[in-house]
């Protein structure tokens, strides 16, 4: 049986920040990672489009929290001890530097996944962190002042425990067998399957920002919308999924929405295409926009509203106005499933947030057992917030380690 003081399981993006703070903080105590695959970190290289988002310039704890749809309120104060701005300074005192894009992601200067994957290797190295690759845990057993991890290889025995291991089902449920509840893990971060001729006629198209809203549902997201091949996705849907993750499932992904393209109301706009149409009299309503909205979109909302392509503005009567600013405040889509957003899995679910003490995030149940990372019931939404989450719990962590 090999003894460290400190085992971490999972060697992804939560592991090795704990690992690497642990050791640095505490330089007397050994540390290893138990990781089961047989690189690590495989989240962080695929994460933004191999980019690596690292985190999200909100500077400030409050508004950070409102990005959690799981987790707000456990969040305000750890994240007052370590965030944003934490999270940059300790990533360039390492020689990563780090630049901010204009949705506020922040990405390191080389756009590459690899910077981060080698800042994280290396410093575990120096730190003196042992990493046990492939190596998969299969049974934990609370000991006297100790844990006992038996694994595929061999059994380590660890003064402190601390589980980083994302949403892995296998790890939820060694946890639930020592008596820790687990909250049911749905997915969260998904894009929205429609069928509709309109949307099939014009993929790739991008609006900068709109409102979206599930009928019978109070669920409601603003952001950037993208048209894909398989229906709608953008910063509004991955919000909306986000926040409405649980709700979503329940409807087993069967459900309306309403997308408002101009953020109007319908009796607006109804207003302003009555006011504008003397003005575009001969004109075909077709290839003549009101609105600084894509061309291609504009021409499928008009279609959809039952407008011709040769129809011209003076010949619009009352019900096709109608439906046009209908088309353009309260567009209806029927959703019939989803597809996960790229390859950056995310659910909600995990570790019961009751059941830890946020101060430290360390289990109420087991003293020197710690959680860090997506392990628990928390989730952010998409640019960044995940791995935000993930740093300031693994830092805790490690700072409340003595």
């Amino acid at each position: 049986m090999k003894h460290f003081d400190v085992v971490v399981v999972g060697g992804g993006a939560a592991g090795f920040f704990a690992a690497i703070n642990i050791a640095e903080m505490h330089p007397g105590l050994s540390v290893a990672i138990l990781e089961k695959t047989k690189e690590g970190l495989g989240k962080v290289k695929i994460s933004g489009g191999g980019r690596c988002n690292v985190t999200h310039a909100e500077f400030e704890p409050k508004p950070l929290t409102s990005y959690y749809p799981r987790g707000e309120k456990e969040l305000l104060g750890p994240f007052h001890s370590f965030m944003t701005g934490d999270t940059m300074q300790w990533f360039e005192d390492r020689g990563v530097d780090l630049k901010i894009e204009e949705d506020g992601r922040i990405f390191p200067t080389t756009d590459s996944s690899s910077t981060i994957i080698d800042c994280f290797k290396s410093a575990a190295r120096q730190a003196g962190v042992d990493v046990f690759y492939s190596t998969t845990v299969k049974e934990i057993q609370p000991a006297d002042n100790s844990f006992v991890l038996t694994t595929n290889h061999e059994t380590f025995s660890a003064s402190k425990l601390v589980m980083a291991t994302g949403s892995s089902q296998t790890m939820w449920h060694l946890l639930n067998q020592i008596g820790h509840r687990i909250e049911r893990a749905v997915p969260s971060l998904f894009t929205f399957n429609i069928e509709d001729k309109f949307l099939k006629a014009i993929p790739g198209i991008a609006v900068s920002k709109v409102s979206v809203e599930v009928v019978g549902a109070d669920l409601y997201a603003e952001g950037p919308l993208l048209v894909t091949h398989w229906g709608l996705s953008g910063p509004a849907v991955l919000k909306l999924s986000a926040f409405g993750a649980i709700i979503l499932n329940e409807l087993n992904y069967k459900f309306e929405i309403r997308v408002n393209f101009l953020l109007k109301s319908k009796e607006e706009v109804l207003e302003e295409l009555k006011d504008q149409r003397p003005n575009f009299g001969k004109k075909q309503v077709f290839s003549t926009s009101l609105y600084d909205l894509p061309k291609r979109l504009w021409q499928q909302l008009v279609l959809r509203a039952g407008i011709s392509e040769k129809q011209r503005w003076g010949d619009l009567n009352k019900t096709e106005l109608e439906n046009l600013a209908g088309n353009l405040t309260e567009c209806s889509f029927q959703v019939d499933g989803k597809s996960t957003y790229k390859d950056e899995f995310v659910t909600a679910g995990g570790i019961a947030l009751d059941e830890v003490n946020f101060k430290t995030f360390e289990s109420k149940l087991f003293p020197s057992l710690y959680f860090a990372g997506e392990i628990l019931n928390i989730d952010g939404v998409t640019g960044g917030f995940n791995f935000q989450n993930a740093w300031t719990s693994a830092y805790i962590v490690a700072s409340s380690i003595n």
